[in-house]
């Protein structure tokens, strides 16, 4: 940020008083313009035995899968922000059943909320961000061909879960991205 988008001047970087961090000041009316982390909030579709799983048409990582996830909107619950992305990304109607898990990743100012949640129909297809929609089950998972280490960290939590039948909250930090 260079200019304030309240008067239009120029933008310092420093501490204000009572503070400890930088933050970017407009150096004629005194605003501070905090930057914060983005909230990407996200679903993992249960029908039956299987999960559903979007094949990105946007960039990053166009062309790898993903669990329906995305930048949550003003004027919505982190809950709302994953149905509707569910909705957008593979045009599926879901129930959540609880948050289950959060990521933390520092290095890209972001954080995942990632819920648990059923497929209230088998009926599903490509939104405009999807190259293509499918249910898996866990051994048909394409590990290899996954776009984010918290999608990959969202399936294997919830298919060990799975095998104990009990689901437990995570919060995770990862400090690094995932090896490419």
């Amino acid at each position: 940020m260079r200019f304030c988008p309240q008067c239009g001047s120029a933008i310092s970087i420093v501490v204000p008083a009572g503070d400890n961090r930088e933050r970017h000041v407009c150096s004629a009316c005194d605003s501070i313009h905090y930057q914060n982390p983005r909230i990407i909030a996200g679903c993992i579709p249960v029908w039956e035995d299987k999960v559903l799983l979007c094949k990105r048409a946007i960039n990053p990582r166009k062309g790898y899968w993903t669990l329906p996830a995305g930048f949550m909107e003003l004027d919505e619950t982190t809950e709302q922000a994953a149905i509707r992305e569910t909705l957008e990304e593979a045009e599926a109607v879901v129930k959540t059943d609880e948050l289950y898990a959060v990521f933390n990743l520092p290095h890209i100012n972001q954080v995942y909320m990632m819920y648990r949640s059923v497929l209230l129909k088998p009926e599903f297809s490509s939104g405009i961000e999807s190259l293509d929609v499918r249910l898996f089950s866990e051994h048909e998972i394409p590990w290899d061909e996954l776009a984010f280490e918290t999608m990959r960290m969202s399936l294997e939590y919830f298919f060990k879960d799975r095998q104990t039948g009990a689901y437990m909250f995570r919060s995770t930090d990862i400090n690094k991205p995932m090896p490419r």
